[in-house]
C-alpha cells in the first residue's frame, strides 16, 4: 500500500504515545507475554473441537484478555450454539485460505453473521492473537484511531466491497504502521487506546513536559449521566427510539451504531428507521455548552450525509439532555432536522416483601 500523506505525522504521533509515561498503557502493551501464549494454545487448529463456552467466554473479558472491552456482552448470542461456533473457528483459523475468503464467509455482505454477533470486534482480536505478526485489529476504537490519524484509505477504500476484502485492506495500513514504528501489532492496537487524548511529551534530554492543561469541565449536574449512552445502547429496543428506530448495523455487529467512529469524532448513537430512509444522529449533553452540542450534532449530520447516506435519505438528529435552556431553543427553532428530547431517571428504595 502508498504511504498517504499524513502517514510521517501518524508515526510521529504513535510514536509520542508510546514515550509517553503513561503506566495503564504499559501495563496493557506488556500483558502480551501472558495473554498471547494462554489464548494461542486455546485456539490452535488441532485444539478447536475441544473450546468450551466457558473457554470462549473467559476470553471476551477484559480481564483476560487485557485489550478489548465490553466484548464479555456479546458471549450469550455467539455461545448460544457452540458447535457452530467451533466451526466458524476453523473457517476463521484455515490459514490454507485467503483471509479475505474467510471472513467474507464469516460475514457475508447480504444475509446475518455465520454466529451472530461474530463481528470483526471480536474476529480479528483472534487472529491477531493466533498470528500477531500477520493480522491486526479493526474494531471500532482502531478505526477511529486511523481517522483522526489521517490515514484511513479513504480515496482507495471501496465501502461496498465484501468485509474481508476491506479488512485486507485495513490490515496493510495497519503493518505498515507496526513496521514503521518498530513494534508488534499488539502494541499497535494498545496506542490506538491514546489516540486523541492529551499526551506528556518527552524532549532529546528525556524531559518531561506535560501538556497544557485543559479548561475546568463545567460541573456534572447529576451523577448518573456518563451511563445514560451504555443505558440507552442495552436497553435500546425498550426505549421509544426502540419503537421505530435500529441501532446502525455493520459487519455482523447489530450495534455497530454505538461510538460510531469517523474523522471527526465518535458519533455517541447512530440509528437507522427500521421502514423509511432515514438515519439519525444521537448527541448527548455532557459537559457541553448548547452551542457546542448543537454545533457537534450538525458536523455528525453532515459526516454521515457525505459518507453513509445515500441521495434519497434523510439524516436527522437528536439531542438528549438533563434539561433545556433558552439557547438551545433558539438554535433548534432554525434547525428543523434537530430534535431535542430530555430524560428523567427516577431511583427509590423500597422495603422487601415479607
Amino acid at each position: 500500500m502508498s504511504m498517504k500523506g499524513g502517514f510521517p505525522a501518524a508515526v510521529a504521533q504513535l510514536r509520542g504515545i508510546s514515550q509517553s509515561p503513561d503506566a495503564d498503557l504499559h501495563q496493557m502493551i506488556e500483558a502480551r507475554d501472558q495473554v498471547l501464549p494462554r489464548y494461542q494454545a486455546l485456539f490452535a487448529f488441532e485444539g478447536i473441537p475441544s473450546i468450551t463456552e466457558e473457554d470462549f467466554r473467559q476470553f471476551l473479558q477484559y480481564n483476560n484478555n487485557r485489550h478489548w472491552k465490553s466484548l464479555q456482552r456479546m458471549g450469550p448470542a455467539i455461545c448460544a450454539d457452540m458447535d457452530r461456533l467451533r466451526n466458524a473457528l476453523r473457517i476463521l483459523l484455515d490459514q490454507s485460505r485467503p483471509i479475505e475468503d474467510r471472513l467474507t464467509e464469516l460475514v457475508p455482505p447480504k444475509g446475518p453473521a455465520y454466529v451472530p454477533r461474530l463481528s470483526k470486534a471480536v474476529l480479528t482480536p483472534i487472529l491477531l492473537i493466533t498470528h500477531p505478526d500477520q493480522y491486526g485489529v479493526w474494531n471500532q476504537v482502531s478505526e477511529a484511531a486511523l481517522k483522526v490519524l489521517r490515514i484511513w484509505p479513504d480515496r482507495e477504500f471501496d465501502s461496498t466491497a465484501p468485509f474481508g476484502a476491506r479488512y485486507k485492506q485495513i490490515n496493510e495500513v495497519l503493518k505498515d504502521l507496526a513496521s514503521a514504528l518498530g513494534i508488534d501489532l499488539w502494541t499497535l492496537d494498545g496506542l490506538f487506546w491514546r489516540v486523541g487524548e492529551p499526551i506528556d511529551v518527552i524532549d532529546d534530554e528525556g524531559i518531561t513536559t506535560p501538556p497544557s492543561a485543559p479548561p475546568e469541565p463545567a460541573t456534572v449536574r447529576f451523577g448518573l449521566e456518563k451511563y445514560l449512552q451504555e443505558f440507552l445502547r442495552d436497553n435500546w429496543s425498550r426505549t421509544e427510539l426502540g419503537e421505530s428506530w435500529k441501532l446502525h448495523e455493520e459487519d455482523g455487529d447489530p450495534e455497530a451504531g454505538y461510538e460510531y467512529p469517523c474523522d471527526i469524532g465518535r458519533i455517541d448513537l447512530l440509528a437507522r428507521h427500521t421502514t423509511e430512509p432515514r438515519w439519525l444522529v444521537i448527541e448527548l449533553k455532557r459537559n457541553q455548552t448548547s452551542d457546542q452540542t448543537v454545533g457537534q450534532v450538525m458536523r455528525y449530520m453532515g459526516w454521515v450525509r457525505k459518507h453513509l447516506a445515500r441521495p434519497e435519505d434523510r439524516v436527522e438528529g437528536l439531542i438528549i439532555a438533563h434539561e433545556a435552556d433558552a439557547s438551545i431553543g433558539y438554535a433548534l427553532d432554525v434547525s428543523k432536522d434537530i430534535r431535542l428530547r430530555l430524560y428523567e431517571v427516577n431511583f427509590r428504595l423500597k422495603e422487601p416483601k415479607s
